[in-house]
């Protein structure tokens, strides 16, 4: 009976070794993975505890670019006694224009847009004269309607405003405004900027912790501001022709200018 139960009892002991051993193995496991993420995400731009030693750094970058598409917005509006006959005034003179855009100068269509189309009565205001005793409310008369429809327009070939901004004075429409020079691939230039800004800010960092006698450890805050076109007049233009639209219009000479994107960053970094 006793050698039974010092079998026994040392089966146990084997068992509990085993567990505690399996139980030791997984907590080191748990602390080793822990450790590693917390490392992996020191790595990261201001994870962690922010550090009490730092310096912070300004950058600037700009880039320049000749716009190669040109947008502008033309409207028709027309008065008539009733709805459809306003109608077909402004539909008979935007068809005119939306078939020099297409024919003339090969606007396609998903460059042509309404933007807007109105519709409203027009009305004269008859007062009439007060007696003695009281004055007479006046009264409001209907005498017709006022349509309009605004179309806005994207030239591709920026060399065409002109000639097409004379045109359109020639088909008859009016309001013609909005120009607006832009860059197709905007986003590749505010890139190019950024990584100016960014470079100019790094050297900056490097100058400063020289001079301090520290050391740059690790990016720990990063922002920007400022990446947005601006417009910079510099040499780049273009001549227009004389002529060119309908009815013998002179087109209009349109300097492009140059757009300016900038990039205004600020980079923070812990030293040592």
């Amino acid at each position: 009976m006793d050698t039974q139960n010092t079998v026994l009892s040392g089966l146990e002991k084997r068992r509990m070794v085993k567990w505690v051993g399996i139980f030791l193995f997984l907590a080191s496991l748990f602390i080793a993975v822990n450790t590693l993420t917390a490392l992996k995400e020191y790595k990261y731009v201001g994870s962690g505890i922010v550090p009490n030693n730092t310096i912070t750094v300004s950058g600037e970058g700009e880039v320049f670019a000749v716009p190669d598409i040109a947008s502008f917005s033309f409207s028709s509006s027309e008065d008539a006694k009733t709805v459809k006959e306003a109608q077909d005034k402004v539909t008979k003179k935007i068809n005119v224009a939306l078939a020099t855009l297409k024919d003339d100068y090969k606007i396609e269509d998903k460059d042509i847009k309404t933007i807007d189309y109105s519709v409203y009565p027009k009305y004269e205001y008859t007062s009439f004269p007060c007696s003695q005793f009281s004055c007479p409310p006046g009264k409001q008369n209907l005498t017709g309607y006022t349509v309009s429809q605004t179309i806005a327009v994207k030239v591709r070939k920026v060399s065409d405003a002109g000639d097409i901004l004379g045109s359109m004075g020639s088909a008859g429409v009016s309001n013609i405004s909005g120009l607006n020079f832009t860059i197709d691939n905007e986003d590749a230039l505010k890139r190019d900027a950024r990584q100016s800004a960014i470079a100019d800010a790094q050297d900056k960092a490097k100058d400063l912790s020289r001079d301090l006698g520290v050391k740059l450890v690790r990016i720990v805050n990063f922002s920007e501001s400022g990446n947005y076109p601006t417009y910079y007049s510099k040499t780049a233009s273009f001549d227009m022709a004389v002529g060119g639209g309908r009815e013998g219009a002179i087109a209009p000479e349109i300097p492009t200018g140059e757009n300016k994107i900038m990039s205004n960053v600020t980079i923070t970094y812990e030293i040592q």
